[in-house]
C-alpha cells in the first residue's frame, strides 16, 4: 500500500466486477478504507478477499443492494450512515445496458433507474456526510455515449419506443447534467463533483440479458476494448489525485480534462432534471 487515502473512506457502487471493482482495489492500494456496493453478496465477499489479499489492506468492507431499486438505494444509504462515521469518497459507477425494455420494481424504465437515478438519489441521501467530511469528493461514471444524446423530457421512460443504445445514451447524458448541476449547488462546501468517460472497456455490458447468439455479439465487439484495470484510471484520478482536490463539474477521458457535449451544460436542463428527479426519488 502507497498510504496515500489513510484515514480517508470511500464508497464505490458497482464494485464486484469490472471498473468498479479495479476502483476499489486501487483506492484499497491507496490506503482507504474501501465499501464495496453489490447486488450479489457471494460475488461481493470474494471480490473483498481478492483485494484484502492483494493489498493487505486492514479494512474493506461489503454492502448489498440493488441499485435499480430506490427502495435498495434507500437501503444502501441507510448502511452507509448506521455504520460509518466519514465518507470522503462517493463513486457512482453501477450501471448498465439493458437490451429490452425492462422496468424496475419502482415501474422506471430500469437503464435510467440504475444509471441516473441511482447516482442521484445515492448522492442525495449520503449529502450531509460528505459535506461533514469535506474535503470530500464525487465521481459519476459516466461515457462518449452521451454526445449524441438528448433528455426526452416528453418520456423519460421510454415508453413509446424503447432503443437501447438510445436510453444508455440519454441515462449518461442526465449523470452529466446532474454533475454539473451538483457541483453548482455543492460550491463553497469543501465537496467537488465530477464525471468521467472510462474508455471503451472490455466488461459485461448488455450481456447479462442477451440472448446467446446476440452476447456472443456483443462479446465480439467489446473483447477490443481496454481492460476493466486500464478504464478504471481514470475514476482513481478523479478520485484520490492531490492535484485535483479542488476541481470540481468537469469531465475528464483518458485522464485528461475535456469538453462533454454541448447539450450537458444547459443549465435549464439541469435543473428540469434535477426537479424531477426529486420527484421521482422520492425526495421531494
Amino acid at each position: 500500500m502507497s498510504g496515500h487515502l489513510v484515514g480517508k473512506t470511500a464508497l464505490v457502487t458497482g464494485a464486484t466486477s469490472g471498473i468498479g471493482f479495479h476502483t476499489a482495489l486501487g483506492l484499497a492500494r491507496d490506503g482507504a478504507h474501501v465499501i464495496l456496493g453489490g447486488r450479489d453478496e457471494e460475488r461481493a465477499r470474494k471480490s473483498v478477499e481478492v483485494i484484502r489479499r492483494e493489498t493487505e489492506a486492514p479494512r474493506i468492507d461489503y454492502l448489498i443492494a440493488d441499485m435499480s431499486s430506490m427502495a435498495g438505494v434507500r437501503s444502501l444509504a441507510e448502511q452507509v450512515l448506521n455504520q460509518y462515521s466519514r465518507l470522503d469518497i462517493l463513486v457512482n459507477n453501477v450501471g448498465g445496458l439493458f437490451l429490452t425494455r425492462q422496468i424496475s420494481e419502482d415501474g422506471y424504465e430500469k437503464t435510467f433507474a440504475l444509471n441516473h437515478l441511482s447516482y442521484f438519489l445515492l448522492t442525495e441521501l449520503l449529502n450531509d456526510l460528505l459535506i461533514a467530511s469535506a474535503p470530500a469528493r464525487i465521481v459519476n461514471v459516466s461515457s462518449t455515449a452521451h454526445l449524441r444524446s438528448r433528455i426526452n423530457f416528453e418520456d423519460l421512460q421510454s415508453t413509446r419506443r424503447y432503443r437501447a443504445m438510445t436510453a444508455y445514451g440519454q441515462s449518461k447524458l442526465a449523470n452529466l447534467l446532474f454533475t454539473y448541476e451538483l457541483a453548482r449547488r455543492l460550491a463553497d462546501t469543501g465537496v467537488t463533483a465530477n464525471a468521467l468517460h472510462p474508455g471503451f472497456v472490455r466488461t459485461a455490458l448488455g450481456r447479462k440479458n442477451a440472448n446467446p447468439v446476440l452476447g456472443a455479439l456483443i462479446w465480439l465487439v467489446f473483447r477490443a476494448g481496454i481492460s476493466a484495470e486500464y478504464g478504471a484510471r481514470t475514476s482513481l484520478l478523479l478520485a484520490s489525485s492531490p492535484e485535483l482536490e479542488e476541481v470540481t463539474g468537469k469531465y475528464y477521458s483518458a485522464g485528461n480534462q475535456v469538453r462533454s457535449s454541448r447539450s450537458s451544460y444547459d443549465k435549464a436542463a439541469a435543473a428540469k432534471l434535477w426537479d424531477l428527479s426529486e420527484e421521482l426519488t422520492g425526495l421531494r
